[in-house]
C-alpha cells in the first residue's frame, strides 16, 4: 500500500513538474513573442533618381536621423547612375519588385500613376497636419494626375535670370524685366575681343525648354492652362504671331550676343559660360546658385524675376517638381508615409533646400532670411506675383511628347545654322501638334 502511495505521490508530481515546464515554457514563447514584436525591424527601400554623390550624402545624413527617431526603421537608399536612374526605377516597377519609397518626377509622376506603380496618397494627405502650409505650386505639382497627390514635391524647380551685377553696373544698363530688353542688354555688353558675351545660350539638349516657356511668356493668358501647347481658342501655340516674335528673338540673342560654340551648349556649358566669366546672363534654374557661389566673387552677380513677353506683360514657365511617393508594391506603407512626411515636414525640407539650392515647399519658407534676402528672393518674388509669373503645364501626357522635344531639337540647329527657315519650322511643330491633339482624343 506504502508502496502504491509512493508511486502516486510520484506521479502527481511528475504531473505538477510537466505543468511548470509548460507554464514557463508558455511564458518564455510569450515573450519572447513580444520581445520579438518590439525589437523586430522593418526595412524600408528608397530608390532616388536625380542621383549625384554630393545629394547621396545629404539624403543618408537625413535617413540617419530619421532612423535614431524611429529605432525600429531602417532605410536602404538605393542610388542608380543618373543616366539611367528613372528607366531602372521603372524596370524595378513593372518587375513588381518591394519599393517603399521612391523618387517621383513630373516626366515619370503620369507613366507610374496610370500604370498603378505608385500610391495615391489622398488617405494620408487627408490627416496630414502640414498639408495646408504647402505652397500652391507644390499642391499643383503633388496633384498633377488627376487630382489626386502621387508624391509630395521636395521643392520647385523654377527658372530666374541670373546677371552679372559688375557688368551691368559698369555699362549703366538696368536689369531687363522684358525679352526686348534681355536681347538689346545682351547685345550692349557684348565684346567679341574681350571674350566677352550677354548672354548664355542653349542650343544643344534641352533647347526646346526655351523655346517652350518664351512662347508661353509671349502669349501670356492667351495659353490654355491644362493643355500648354494650345490656346484658349484651341489653336497649336506655334501657329501665332508671338510664335514668330520668339523665334527672331531666340534667333537674334544668339547670333548677335552669345558665343558661337553656344549653339551645342546644354546645361553645363551654358553655366560654365556665366560662372566663368564669359557671358553676362544666364536662365537658370535655383541649383546654380550653389555652383555660383562656389566659382564668382561676392558681389558680382545676383539673381532678377525671369523677363516677361512682349506684349502680354507676364512670364510663364513649367514648375518642374520631384518628390517622394510610395510604391504600390510596398508592403511598409504606413512606416513608408511616416519617412515621407519627416522628410516633407517644414524643418526638414527647409534643411533640404538650403543644402541642395531649391525653393522650399512651404510657406513659412518664405520668411526665412535665406529665402526672403539673398539669391533665392527673386524666386520667392515671383511666387508672391502669381498674376505676373505664370505657371504652365508641360504636355507630358501626350504620347509624342519626347518625339517632338528629338525633333525640335534638331530643328532647333537646322534654324540656327540657317538650314531652316523660321516658317517651316513651325509649320513643322504646328503639324506635329495638331496630330497629336486628334490621336489623343
Amino acid at each position: 500500500m506504502l508502496h502504491l502511495k509512493k508511486k502516486f505521490l510520484f506521479f502527481v508530481s511528475l504531473l505538477v513538474l510537466i505543468g511548470i515546464i509548460s507554464a514557463c515554457s508558455s511564458s518564455k514563447v510569450d515573450n519572447s513573442g513580444e520581445k520579438d514584436d518590439k525589437d523586430e525591424k522593418v526595412t524600408l527601400r528608397m530608390v532616388e533618381s536625380i542621383t549625384s554623390p554630393a545629394r547621396t550624402t545629404l539624403l543618408k545624413g537625413m535617413l540617419a536621423k530619421f532612423e535614431a527617431e524611429n529605432p525600429n526603421i531602417k532605410v536602404e537608399l538605393i542610388s542608380p547612375p543618373l543616366q539611367s536612374a528613372d528607366e531602372k526605377i521603372t524596370q524595378m516597377l513593372m518587375a513588381k519588385e518591394d519599393i517603399d519609397v521612391l523618387e517621383v518626377r513630373e516626366q515619370t509622376v503620369k507613366n507610374w500613376a496610370t500604370n498603378q506603380f505608385i500610391e495615391d496618397l489622398s488617405a494620408y494627405t487627408d490627416k496630414w497636419e502640414d498639408w495646408n502650409t504647402l505652397t500652391e505650386t507644390i499642391k499643383h505639382g503633388a496633384k498633377a494626375v488627376d487630382d489626386k497627390p502621387y508624391y509630395i514635391p521636395y521643392g520647385v524647380y523654377e527658372k530666374t535670370l541670373f546677371y552679372r551685377k559688375d557688368w551691368f553696373e559698369e555699362a549703366g544698363i538696368e536689369v531687363p524685366e522684358t525679352w526686348d530688353e534681355l536681347v538689346a542688354a545682351a547685345i550692349k555688353l557684348t565684346d567679341p575681343s574681350k571674350n566677352r558675351y550677354g548672354y548664355s545660350f542653349r542650343g544643344g539638349a534641352g533647347s526646346p525648354d526655351y523655346i517652350e516657356f518664351m512662347t508661353w511668356s509671349y502669349l501670356g493668358k492667351k495659353i490654355a492652362e491644362k493643355d500648354a501647347y494650345f490656346t484658349t481658342d484651341g489653336k497649336v501655340m506655334f501657329d501665332t504671331p508671338e510664335a514668330m516674335q520668339v523665334l527672331d528673338t531666340f534667333v537674334k540673342v544668339y547670333k548677335e550676343a552669345s558665343p558661337p560654340d553656344s549653339i551645342s551648349w546644354s546645361y553645363p556649358e551654358m553655366v560654365q559660360g556665366f560662372t566663368s566669366g564669359m557671358t553676362a546672363m544666364l536662365i537658370q534654374d535655383p541649383e546654380v546658385i550653389v555652383t555660383a557661389e562656389e566659382n564668382m566673387e561676392e558681389g558680382t552677380w545676383d539673381t532678377a524675376p525671369l523677363p516677361k513677353g512682349t506684349p502680354s506683360g507676364v512670364a510663364q514657365q513649367p514648375a518642374g517638381t520631384a518628390g517622394w511617393g510610395i510604391g504600390a508594391f510596398s508592403k511598409h506603407k504606413e512606416e513608408a508615409w511616416k519617412l515621407v512626411s519627416f522628410l516633407s515636414s517644414p524643418e526638414q525640407n527647409l534643411f533640404f533646400a538650403k543644402e541642395n539650392s531649391l525653393i522650399p515647399i512651404h510657406l513659412s519658407a518664405g520668411d526665412d532670411p535665406y529665402f526672403k534676402e539673398g539669391y533665392f528672393s527673386s524666386y520667392i518674388e515671383m511666387n508672391a506675383k502669381p498674376n505676373e509669373f505664370l505657371i504652365a503645364d508641360r504636355p507630358v501626357h501626350y504620347k509624342g511628347y519626347a518625339e517632338y522635344r528629338a525633333l525640335a531639337e534638331k530643328d532647333i540647329q537646322a534654324l540656327l545654322l540657317g538650314k531652316i527657315s523660321k516658317e517651316d519650322a513651325l509649320a513643322k511643330w504646328t503639324d506635329f501638334w495638331k496630330k497629336e491633339k486628334e490621336n489623343h482624343k
